[in-house]
């Protein structure tokens, strides 16, 4: 049996709405020929089943074994053709190769005037709509017709093609270039997460200034200025350097909004720029900031004319309610943010085929974090095994290093010692392995490590005094990072101070609200 998960036609029938369901029949009825055909079958079969199983499309008789390959990817072409029928998914880049295809049609008949006055209205709204390797590919299909149809309306037309085809080139490769750099910082990001040392700090930088190309961004447009901001966006946030991250997805945002077209275009870079933008107002603790992007960018969504499909619906899903249950850990408003937990795990299991694995882990942490802020360390404990029992989480290893350690914390303070030293034991060999043992994990688990050697007398002192060692670590470039996926400070002040660590955190935020 495979897995529903797996089975790219099942996932795709099962993401189909009732309208684009129904849109498909019409589709497919619109020559009787096609209402008995064996895909219509086959489509409705697996609309009904929960689970794909092709024993039992096999055992329906609709179609033999051998032929069912042939079928599911005819099935799979054509419900493609239907979704791109749509009107939810014309938006102006289909048109324009709609445009392109229709050009190529009459090119093939021979009719050459009539393509290229399609393709130059093509071109146009391309360019204006910031769709550079379209217009490049348009232009040189325009230069294919010219050699065979000469035009005399305009007599430099080689020239004006010529000119075009280099000025869109350099655009597209400075675009290449940008979102090369960008997307190899990004895989940094995910697979070990910030720098960890001069040495990683060194070779970041070199491989940033090696591959940056040299640019002028006075002659940019909207794209070539998007890719450099994301490039210098991840830069920042690979060397934690949290101002510098807010200074360009700050950019990244206002560009929108300086090109509000380009939001109802481009709506995913658009939910990204917004999320990273909130990542980094949370990094500053910038709360009044955080506050109001988040209300701008809830206000957009719900606009009537801000694009609505799968896969923005998830991309909402996951930035709002990550970037809610920050606000709450900001604030130190735990208790404020439960509600969001039944929303989240809700949203989860509906998103899930659009949600990679690692974000979700991400969210599991957030939660984790929530209950581990109003006390409930066994709840918390809960979610954090769903991160560490996680095999097949290859991205993010610092994910992983801190959810062993905040778990290590939250066994303490349940009262699980018998779990907590086998818990020591695996978390210590684990972040060994991971080579990410670092000052701050080192003296959490010497710090634990001690506990059954302490009388309770003694308790205060050790918490002052890894306190006070942990302190030094507040502000260092490599070790603050372990303060961005737990507050540690504030828990150690929570137990100084006999107050819930929640009361710790929304003083603070009080005295730090800007």
């Amino acid at each position: 049996m495979t897995n529903a998960h797996k089975d790219a036609l099942f996932v795709l029938v099962k993401s189909l709405s009732k309208s684009e369901k129904r849109q498909f029949k019409l589709y497919v009825g619109r020559l009787g020929v096609n209402t008995d055909a064996k895909f219509l079958a086959l489509f409705n079969l697996l609309d009904k089943i929960k689970r794909y199983d092709e024993k039992v499309i096999l055992s329906s008789g609709i179609v033999k074994k051998a032929q069912l390959s042939n079928l599911k990817a005819h099935l799979y072409k054509q419900i493609l053709v239907s979704l791109r029928l749509n009107p939810v998914n014309q938006n102006i880049r289909v048109q324009i190769r709609e445009q392109l295809d229709f050009a190529t049609i009459l090119y093939q008949k021979g009719l050459y005037k009539q393509s290229l006055k399609i393709l130059d209205k093509a071109k146009s709204t391309a360019i204006e709509n910031e769709e550079k390797n379209i217009a490049y590919e348009i232009v040189e299909f325009e230069k294919i017709i010219e050699t065979q149809y000469i035009t005399r309306s305009i007599p430099d037309r080689a020239d004006e093609l010529a000119i075009q085809a280099k000025d869109l080139s350099g655009q597209n490769v400075i675009t290449s270039k940008l979102s090369n750099l960008s997307l190899q910082l990004y895989s940094m990001m995910l697979k070990v997460g910030y720098v960890r040392s001069d040495e990683d700090l060194q070779k970041v930088k070199q491989y940033f200034s090696k591959h940056l190309p040299k640019v002028d961004v006075e002659t940019f447009g909207f794209r070539e200025k998007l890719w450099l901001y994301k490039a210098h966006l991840w830069y920042s946030f690979l060397t934690q350097d949290f101002l510098s991250s807010y200074k360009y997805a700050s950019k990244w945002v206002d560009l929108f909004y300086d090109y509000k077209e380009m939001i109802y275009l481009n709506p995913v870079f658009f939910l990204k720029g917004n999320h990273y933008l909130l990542e980094s107002l949370f990094y500053v603790k910038y709360s009044s900031q955080f506050k109001e992007t988040l209300q701008k960018m809830e206000v957009v969504l719900q606009e009537k004319d801000f694009p609505q499909n799968d896969n923005i619906n998830s991309l909402a899903f996951l930035y709002l309610n990550a970037n809610k249950l920050n606000l709450h850990f900001l604030e130190g408003t735990f208790e404020k943010g439960m509600y969001l937990v039944k929303i989240i795990e809700y949203g989860i299991t509906k998103h899930r085929d659009r949600i990679d694995a690692h974000h979700v882990m991400v969210l599991y942490y957030k939660i984790a974090c929530l209950y581990f802020g109003i006390g409930d360390n066994k709840t918390c404990i809960v979610y954090l095994k769903k991160i560490i029992n996680n095999k097949n989480l290859k991205m993010r290893e610092d994910l992983m290093c801190f959810a062993r350690v905040l778990s290590l914390v939250a066994h303490y303070e349940a009262g699980m010692d018998y779990h907590l030293e086998v818990q020591l034991k695996s978390t210590y060999k684990f972040l060994l392995k991971m080579n990410d043992m670092h000052a701050v994990q080192k003296e959490m688990i010497k710090f634990l490590r001690n506990l059954g050697n302490i009388y309770p007398n003694e308790l205060r002192g050790e918490f002052e005094k890894l306190h006070t060692e942990l302190k030094k670590y507040e502000d260092h470039p490599y070790e603050k990072r372990a303060f961005l996926y737990l507050d540690i400070i504030s828990w150690l002040e929570s137990h100084l101070e006999n107050k819930p660590v929640s009361e710790i955190i929304r003083e603070k935020a009080l005295k730090q609200t800007r």
